[in-house]
């Protein structure tokens, strides 16, 4: 499953340039998330690690970037995350990854959800407000989501016409992805975070997917909650192995 889920999330959340380099994949995306500007070692090698891990070191100070390796209990080769430590990498963004079955949904109020990229002008705006994107990275992340190629649906949760949350659905071979779910400082805690969700999911149903997965932070206990009690299990974790 984990490769599986780390493939679809690729796809769901692409980067702006990537290179494959003996089974890693190195994704380049102007130093927007961290799951776009990292090293994915999903696949087995069979170059020397040590000159494996100094070209990807190379290639990240180039774009100016710190080397950063998205690593999971699955990362290739076997002695990847001892061979980090030795070389000063630290840990960063302990993440659990969910998965949920899509059964009956039952009534699930109104949500909009828009799957043209050219008509998500409104979605962008307010995503950018309440995350707080800095100026600096917003045409970073809309260049990252109009290059998704699976179908992608921007959703918006309204209060009195305005959006007062957002979330980005992706499916992908039976499978819905969900993104970038924010709902804003002054309208948290009035269900909008859970009808934002029910209706993503009501929405991937719809279009074929049977099964969904999700990324929370480990330390987002609101979150966590959240999503445990739409039916979200944890399925396995990724962290981050850093060099500054």
């Amino acid at each position: 499953m984990i490769r599986t889920i780390e493939e679809l999330s690729m796809n769901a959340w692409p980067a702006l340039r990537s290179l494959a380099c003996d089974g890693w994949v190195l994704r380049f995306s102007d130093g927007y998330t961290r799951r776009a500007n990292s090293v994915h070692p999903l696949y087995p090698s069979s170059c020397g690690l040590d000159a494996k891990i100094a070209e990807a070191e190379r290639l990240y100070q180039e774009q100016g970037l710190p080397a950063i390796f998205k690593l999971t209990a699955q990362s290739q080769p076997p002695g990847l995350e001892a061979a980090l430590v030795a070389r000063g990498y630290e840990t960063e963004a302990e993440t659990s990854v969910r998965v949920a079955d899509l059964g009956p949904m039952g009534s699930v109020a109104a949500v909009d959800i828009e799957t043209s990229w050219g008509n998500a002008s409104e979605w962008r705006e307010a995503f950018h407000g309440m995350s707080r994107v800095a100026p600096e990275h917003q045409a970073t992340h809309e260049r990252i989501l109009a290059s998704i190629l699976p179908l992608a649906g921007f959703a918006a949760v309204r209060q009195d016409g305005r959006i007062v949350g957002c979330g980005l659905g992706v499916v992908q071979d039976g499978w819905l992805g969900v993104f970038d779910v924010s709902v804003d400082g002054a309208a948290r805690r009035q269900g909008h975070g859970e009808r934002l969700m029910r209706g993503l999911m009501s929405w991937g149903q719809r279009m074929g997917a049977d099964k969904a997965y999700l990324q929370v932070m480990q330390s987002n206990v609101a979150a966590v909650q959240l999503y445990e009690g739409l039916g979200f299990r944890a399925a396995y974790s990724y962290w981050y192995r850093v060099k500054r």
